[in-house]
C-alpha cells in the first residue's frame, strides 16, 4: 500500500520516519519525545520531531504526517494532525462540542488540532477538502490548544475497518492525549452494535460505558439528568436478580427462553450467576474469547447471594492453599458436547481425530508406565507424530479437561513443579458413565438461531431487548433505562503532577470580572487556567512575561493582554525572586490591559445567547433536539414538550408557561421521563430484588 508521504519522500530521496504502532506515544523505544509542558507547546514538539509536513493542504490548512506501523501486521497506517487557525473568517470559529458537553463559558483557542486517521480504503491517497466533515474516519480527534479536546470518531472493524480494532485505535488515541498532556477530552457515546446502545448493555455489565476502560466517566446527562440519577440507574439495572427475571417472565411467552438463556450459562459458569451483571458479564466474556470453552471463571457477584440460589448454584471454584486454581473436577463432559459450543475454524471431525490421537498417546504411556501423567509438551510431542498441525493441537488440549472420549476420561492438572499435566481413566460401563455431569440436549422445537449458546450474539440481543428494554410491569426498570440511555457525555480528566524537575509551574487565570462582569465566582463556572513553567531563580517579571505569552499564544480575544498585577503576589516588586513566595503548582488570577472586550470570539459557546429553561430541569443546551416559545423565546427539549423526534416541530410554538398567562391551564403531553417526578422515584426506592 502507497501513502502518499511516502511516495513524496520517494521523491525528495530522504527516508520516512516510522514508528510503531503499539508502542507509539508509550514513551521509551516507541516515541522520541518525553513532553512535560502544556498542550499548547507540547504539540509544536510532536509535529516537529514525530511528523511529516505534507505538501498540500485542506480548506487552506496545514498538514502533517506520522507513520505507524503495525508491529504484529506488518502494514503502514498514516496519522494526519491538521492545524486549524481561528479566525472571524473561519467556517466555524466556535465549538459545538465544547457547547453540548457543558464547556461554553471556555474562551475561544487561537488553534485547534484534528488528529485523524482516514478510511483504510483511503490510505493510499492525498487528503481532500472537506475532510473534517467525514464520520467515515478510523479516528477523528479534535483538541484545542488550551489542552480541552473531544473525541469525535471512532470506527473499528465493527464500522468498516479491514485491519484494526476499535480497542487497537482507542488504545492509540489514549497514548497520544496522555503523551501530549491534554487536559479534559470528552466523548458523546452514541456507539451502537446489533442496534444496542452500547453505553447500556455495558453499563449493567460493567458499571461504566465502553470507554469507561479508559478512564472516561460521566460528564453531563440530556434531558436534566445528574451524575447521581446516572450512578443509581445503574446499580438498578445490574443489580436485577436471574431468579426475579425469571419469575417476571414465567407468565409470558418470552419465559421458556429467557430460563433457557440463563439456566444454559449458568451451567457453563464455574461461578454463581446471581444478577444481570453477572450474568451480562460472563455472556460478553465469551463473546470476546470467541468460544466457549469447557467452564469459564466468571467474575462473582458483589451481592450477597440468598440462601437459595447458593444451594441450586453452589461455587464451583476452590483453591490450593497457595492459591492456585484445582482443574480436577468430578464433573465431567463429552467431548462431542464440547466442541459443539466451540466457535472452530476446524471441521468436527478433525477435532475428534485430534482428541483421539491424545487420548491413543496417554493410553500408550499408562500402558507404559502405571502411574504418573504426560506434560503438556511430551504429549503435544507425541501426537505431533501424527499431526502436524500444531494450532489444531494446542486448540483441542486446551479443551481436553475433565473431558470423555470413548470409554476414557481425560484430566488435566497441576503437578508439584507447576506443570500442566494430563492423566488419562477409564469408564468401565455405562452404569459409571452416567455419574458424570451430561449436557443438557438443546430444545429440538426451537429454530436453531434461538437455541441458547448457538449464537451467543443472539443470546446478548436478546436478553437486551427483553430484560433492559422492554422489562415487564417495572416502571422503575424502564426509568432507569431511559436515564442511562439519556447520558451519552462522558469526559477523562488527566489530573496536574507537579515534577520533580527544579521548576516552577503555576496556572494562571484572569480574573473572571475583566472580561464578564455578570461571571459566577463559582469554580466550574471559570474558564480554564493556563499552564507556565518558570525556573526557580525566575523574578514577578518573569512571572508576568511567561503569563502573557502563554493567555496570548491561546485564546483570540487575549491576543494584546498586556499583565499588570498578579493577585496572590501581594506587594512583591517585579524584581523579587518567586521562590518561596508562591508554591509550585498554585492558581494565580492576572490583571491587566488589553482584553478584546467587543471581539465576538469570546466563548466557544457562540455569540448567541440562548435561553434554556426546560421542565426536566435543563438549564443549557445538551445537543438533544429543542424548541423556542414563539413569545418567551425560551428554549425546551422537544421530547419534554411531547413532541416526537419523527414529528416536525409547529411552525407556531407556545409554551406552557405563556399558554397559563394569557389563557385558561393548558395540560403538556406527557414527557416519556418526566424528571421532576423521576428523581424522586430512582433516588428514594429501595434497590429492587434482594440486593442490601
Amino acid at each position: 500500500m502507497s501513502i502518499p508521504i511516502i511516495e513524496s519522500c520517494r521523491k525528495r530521496k530522504r527516508r520516512p520516519k516510522l514508528f510503531g504502532f503499539q508502542s507509539f506515544a508509550e514513551g521509551g523505544i516507541g516515541c522520541p519525545i518525553n513532553p512535560s509542558g502544556p498542550f499548547r507547546e507540547n504539540i509544536r514538539v510532536f509535529l516537529k520531531h514525530c511528523a511529516e509536513p505534507e505538501d498540500y493542504c485542506v480548506d487552506g490548512m496545514p498538514i502533517w504526517c506520522t507513520l505507524l506501523i503495525h508491529e504484529k501486521k506488518s502494514f503502514v497506517i498514516p496519522l494526519y494532525t491538521i492545524e486549524d487557525h481561528v479566525t472571524l473568517h473561519s467556517s466555524n470559529p466556535f465549538c459545538d462540542h465544547c457547547r453540548c458537553t457543558g464547556w461554553s463559558n471556555q474562551l475561544v483557542s487561537k488553534r485547534k488540532y484534528h488528529v485523524i486517521i482516514p478510511n483504510d480504503r483511503e490510505w493510499n491517497k492525498p487528503l481532500e477538502d472537506g475532510v473534517l466533515n467525514s464520520h467515515s474516519h478510523l479516528l477523528h480527534g479534535l483538541i484545542h490548544c488550551n489542552g480541552f479536546g473531544h473525541l469525535l470518531c471512532i470506527n473499528g472493524i465493527e464500522g468498516g475497518s479491514r485491519f484494526l480494532c476499535g480497542r487497537e485505535i482507542m488504545d492509540l488515541w489514549d497514548h497520544i492525549s496522555d503523551l501530549l498532556r491534554a487536559r479534559r477530552i470528552s466523548v458523546e457515546d452514541v456507539s451502537k452494535k446489533h442496534d444496542m446502545a452500547l453505553r447500556l448493555l455495558h453499563g449493567a455489565a460493567y458499571g461504566h460505558t465502553w470507554f469507561g476502560r479508559w478512564g472516561y466517566k460521566f460528564c453531563r446527562g440530556s434531558y436534566g439528568v445528574s451524575e447521581k440519577n446516572y450512578d443509581r440507574a445503574i446499580e438498578i439495572l445490574s443489580s436485577l436478580e436471574l431468579d426475579k427475571v425469571i419469575q417476571d417472565f414465567s407468565e409470558r411467552e418470552q419465559c421458556r427462553q429467557m430460563k433457557g438463556i440463563i439456566q444454559h450459562y449458568r451451567d457453563l459458569s464455574e461461578s454463581q450467576l446471581v444478577t444481570m451483571r453477572d450474568l451480562l458479564k460472563f455472556v460478553l466474556t465469551i463473546k470476546s474469547r470467541g468460544a466457549v470453552q469447557n467452564k469459564l471463571v466468571a467474575p462473582t457477584t458483589t451481592s450477597a447471594p440468598t440462601a437459595s440460589s447458593t444451594q441450586k448454584n453452589p461455587i464451583r471454584i476452590s483453591f490450593h492453599k497457595k492459591g492456585s486454581l484445582k482443574e480436577k473436577s468430578s464433573k465431567c463432559k463429552r467431548f462431542t458436547s464440547v466442541i459443539a459450543h466451540m466457535d472452530s475454524r476446524w471441521p468436527p471431525k478433525r477435532l475428534e481425530y485430534a482428541a483421539e490421537v491424545i487420548v491413543d498417546a496417554l493410553k500408550e504411556h499408562k500402558s507404559t508406565f502405571s502411574h504418573g501423567g504426560m506434560t503438556r509438551q511430551d504429549l503435544r510431542d507425541a501426537a505431533r507424530m501424527h499431526i502436524g498441525d500444531t494450532g489444531l493441537l494446542d486448540y483441542v488440549l486446551k479443551s481436553m479437561n475433565n473431558v470423555i472420549f470413548g470409554s476414557h476420561i481425560v484430566r488435566r492438572s497441576t503437578n508439584t513443579a507447576r506443570i500442566l499435566e494430563y492423566t488419562i481413566e477409564d469408564v468401565d460401563n455405562e452404569a459409571q458413565r452416567g455419574k458424570y455431569q451430561q449436557e443438557p440436549q438443546p430444545d429440538a422445537s426451537l429454530p436453531d438461531h434461538l437455541v441458547p449458546g448457538t449464537d451467543v450474539y443472539n443470546d446478548v440481543v436478546y436478553l437486551y431487548n427483553n430484560v433492559l428494554m422492554n422489562h415487564p410491569d417495572s416502571e422503575l426498570l424502564q426509568l432507569a433505562t431511559q436515564v442511562v440511555l439519556d447520558s451519552k457525555h462522558f469526559v477523562k480528566d488527566r489530573p496536574f503532577k507537579d515534577e520533580d524537575d527544579q521548576l516552577l509551574r503555576f496556572f494562571c487565570q484572569v480574573v473572571p470580572g475583566l472580561i464578564d462582569a455578570d461571571q459566577d465566582t463559582l469554580t466550574e463556572s471559570l474558564p480554564a487556567s493556563e499552564l507556565v513553567i518558570l525556573p526557580l531563580h525566575a523574578t514577578v517579571l518573569d512571572l508576568k512575561q511567561a503569563v502573557e505569552r502563554a493567555l496570548r499564544d491561546t485564546y483570540c480575544i487575549l491576543d494584546k493582554l498586556v499583565v499588570t498585577d498578579i493577585d496572590n503576589l501581594g506587594n512583591l516588586e517585579d524584581g523579587e525572586v518567586l521562590f518561596g513566595a508562591l508554591e509550585s503548582g498554585a492558581q494565580i488570577l492576572v490583571r491587566g490591559s488589553g482584553i478584546e472586550l467587543e471581539s465576538k470570539l469570546r466563548h466557544e459557546g457562540g455569540a448567541e445567547n440562548w435561553i434554556v429553561r426546560c421542565e426536566c430541569g435543563a438549564q443549557d443546551d445538551d445537543g438533544e433536539r429543542m424548541v423556542a416559545c414563539d413569545i418567551c423565546e425560551v428554549w425546551q427539549h422537544t421530547r419534554c414538550c411531547g413532541i416526537d423526534d419523527s414529528e416536525a416541530v409547529p411552525p407556531l410554538f407556545v409554551c406552557p408557561g405563556c399558554c397559563a398567562s394569557v389563557g385558561p391551564p393548558m395540560t403538556m403531553s406527557e414527557s416519556p421521563l418526566a424528571f421532576q417526578n423521576c428523581d424522586d422515584l430512582l433516588l428514594d426506592s429501595p434497590i429492587p430484588y434482594g440486593l442490601p
